[in-house]
Formats: C-alpha cells, structure tokens, sequence
C-alpha cells in the first residue's frame, strides 16, 4: 500500500527537488520552474505557505519522477 500524502507547502517541496538534484530556471509569479539534470521541467506553485491540494501533489511528484516516500525522506 502506498503512503498517505505528505501535506506540504510549495516551498517544502522545491526544497526537496533541489535536494534531489533539480535546478531553479526561473520563477513566474508564484510558480517556480525546476529542471531534473535530464532537462524535464516540474513546476511547483508556492502560494505563501499554503499546504498543496493533494492533486496537486501527486501531478508535481509525476513530473519529478519521485515517490510520496521520497519526499518524505527529503523533508
């Protein structure tokens, strides 16, 4: 069985990426643009600490490739 979703906050996830190897490309507005050393570009909203909608979780983590485990490691 997979783990629940961590409940975390933009930042708390592009901390993790950049953990993981991932660069900052730029950010527009509230949204930051990461890359993977691969060239795939996730893109992370960081609304001033809101936690992310679970949907939102699982799309950042598909693009990133990782796991909710991963994160949790990560953080």
């Amino acid at each position: 069985m997979s783990p629940k979703l961590p409940r975390v906050t933009g930042k708390n996830v592009i901390k993790a990426l950049i953990k993981k190897e991932f660069k900052l490309v730029h950010i527009r507005g509230s949204h930051h643009y990461l890359e993977d050393p691969k060239g795939n570009l996730v893109t992370v909203p960081d609304h001033s600490g809101d936690i992310l909608k679970p949907k939102t979780l699982k799309s950042i983590l598909k693009q990133a490739g990782i796991t909710a485990n991963d994160l949790i490691e990560l953080n």
